[in-house]
């Protein structure tokens, strides 16, 4: 058999990385770098590696590689709401970039509960994930607390609320408020507020932009207005009902999540009302259906998969270099007009 012809007579299960180095012409290290991402590899020699593996069927012995080195080339993802779209683009960003590092994706989902969040993150830590992602919970978040104390790499996503890690996530305040300053253009002063999840830290937020919106506007406070949808479509579709039967109902509504205006709508429509002719409704996160609803819906757009991109970059930046300062990274979001709000 001639050299050219020596991978169809490797197996699989027989294939080492010396077969790789040979196949692709280069050396076993520069296998090495390419397979674990532990050095910056020109493009043109990497896809040449990557098709030796292809050809090859070279599989890593990832168990005795994780015996080596305490790692197993694995990233945990721990985030609620994993149905809604948001997180479903966040993940996007954040797989995107853990696969193009040659790394695992382990997903989880919270719920929300910090003792439960504490929970899944120690399973996470005993599987011995190389690092975490998390969307934290309200508190009091004892989940941070433990990945601390062991000194598990972490960033934390959508959510921030602890300057020990590196965050990343939206700009909440000014882009809510920017919300109310639309609505009292289009002449509205009833206007209320669907807010998410006691706790959050973007729930938080999104209400001091509410109420920033209405001061600048000259609008006074009315606790009436404001109401908690609980982060969910359900919860929404149920404050609004509540807020629907008070004396002075509220003429706007702002949904502090997608899934809540979505609840919201549903709810409006069951009351016989029309958007935005009898209420009008804008909400925070866009989604890839917004714009076919009717009326089409007035959204806060976030940048969801660079949001997620980032953080898995301040990830792997911090597996490079674990006493690097901690970084908080927020992405501003940007009012999407169509015609919910009112606009023609």
């Amino acid at each position: 058999m001639c050299a050219t012809d020596e991978p169809e007579g490797v197996l699989a299960d027989m294939a080492t990385m010396a077969d790789v180095a040979r196949v692709a012409g280069v050396s076993t290290a520069t296998v090495s770098h390419v397979i674990n991402g532990t050095r910056t590899v020109r493009q043109e020699t990497r896809r040449a590696v990557e098709a030796a593996v292809e050809v090859t069927g070279y599989s890593p012995n990832t168990l005795a590689r994780s015996l080596a080195t305490g790692g197993t080339r694995s990233v945990a993802v721990v985030m609620s709401a994993i149905s809604n779209p948001y997180f479903g683009q966040l993940l996007q960003g954040i797989e995107a970039e853990v696969l193009q590092r040659g790394y695992t994706l382990l997903l989880t989902d919270p719920h929300d509960d910090p003792d439960y969040e504490l929970t899944v993150v120690r399973d996470m830590h005993e599987r011995r994930v190389d690092g975490i992602v998390l969307a934290a919970s309200a508190e009091p978040r004892p989940a941070l607390d433990y990945l601390a104390a062991r000194g598990v790499p972490v960033v934390l996503a959508d959510r921030i609320v602890d300057e020990r890690y590196d965050q990343v996530g939206p700009e909440n305040v000014e882009s809510t408020a920017q919300l109310v300053d639309h609505l009292a253009e289009h002449g509205h002063r009833r206007i209320a507020m669907i807010g998410g999840l006691a706790g959050l830290s973007t729930t938080e937020e999104r209400l001091r932009g509410y109420r920033d919106g209405l001061a600048r506007n000259g609008i006074g406070q009315d606790a009436a207005l404001v109401d908690s949808g609980r982060s969910d479509s359900e919860g929404a579709a149920a404050a609004v009902a509540r807020l629907l039967v008070a004396p002075d109902r509220p003429t706007a509504l702002i949904a502090a999540n997608n899934s809540m205006t979505i609840g919201a709508m549903q709810a409006l429509r069951r009351a016989g009302l029309s958007v935005p002719e009898d209420v009008a409704l804008v909400g925070f996160d866009d989604f890839p259906w917004a714009d076919c609803f009717a009326p089409r819906l007035t959204v806060v757009a976030q940048p969801c998969e660079e949001i997620g991109a980032k953080a898995a970059q301040l990830l792997f930046r911090r597996f490079a270099d674990p006493e690097a300062p901690a970084e908080t990274h927020r992405f501003p979001s940007h009012l999407v007009h169509r015609n919910s709000c009112g606009c023609p």
